[in-house]
């Protein structure tokens, strides 16, 4: 039974990568090798956040919101903006569209970070005696991470890769990119100031994926339309 619940935890949380490679064009264009390179910054720009966040932050005596604290997070989480920056624009990748580009890239961004934060949390404690709800927590989030990163992808994508796009649309891209960049920090203050419980939060989390992934989708469409 532990070992049932550890296999159906590790698949709600990675299962959706593989099937998300598997299901779209990026597996016909073969853009693994870009997703890899996406996954090895984004270890590089983990390891040099925590740096950042062990230099720059201290130790909280309680679990209560600290916005100085959250501020600094804050900063130090547009080190993840950086590292999709030089994923998109300076790796080199095989000739593929910039559709496949941004999603190849996101899906290897968001990969790493689930391996990294989460494979040891669930072969740790999904395989307990005792059955808990946590992991399958931490599934979904991962799922909402998925979306997040690849709408964020999109929307950098949009930032930096296409020159001729809408002007009015603008500050809507960089205005969605930048509450994608806060998202962490917008959750935290919702367990620690508002009290809110984990499957709130998680509700919340897929929510708000779920609709930056349709606006990052509308704007994308509407700046491939010819001017």
């Amino acid at each position: 039974m532990t070992v049932f619940h550890f296999l159906n935890c590790a698949f709600l949380t990675f299962g959706p990568h593989v099937v998300y490679y598997s299901a779209t064009p990026l597996s016909e264009y073969d853009t693994i090798g870009t997703s890899v390179k996406a996954a090895a910054v984004y270890l590089g720009t983990a390891l040099v956040k925590l740096v950042c966040l062990a230099t720059l932050l201290k130790v909280p005596e309680n679990d209560s919101f600290d916005p100085y604290q959250e501020l600094m997070k804050v900063f130090i989480g547009f080190i993840d903006v950086a590292g999709l920056y030089f994923a998109l624009t300076q790796l080199t990748h095989r000739n593929i569209s910039q559709n496949h580009k941004f999603q190849a890239v996101g899906l290897g961004w968001a990969f790493a970070d689930s391996v990294l934060h989460r494979l040891a949390p669930l072969w740790i404690g999904a395989r307990g005696l005792e059955f808990t709800w946590e992991y399958i927590f931490q599934g979904l989030e991962a799922n909402a991470n998925l979306v997040m990163t690849l709408s964020l992808a999109a929307l950098g994508s949009l930032m930096w890769l296409r020159k001729n796009k809408p002007r009015t649309l603008i500050p809507i891209i960089y205005a969605c990119a930048l509450l994608l960049a806060t998202m962490p920090s917008i959750t935290s203050y919702l367990r620690r100031s508002l009290e809110w419980q984990t499957p709130k939060v998680v509700g919340f989390e897929l929510f708000s994926s779920l609709v930056m992934a349709f606006i990052s989708w509308q704007l994308f469409s509407a700046c491939q339309r010819p001017m």
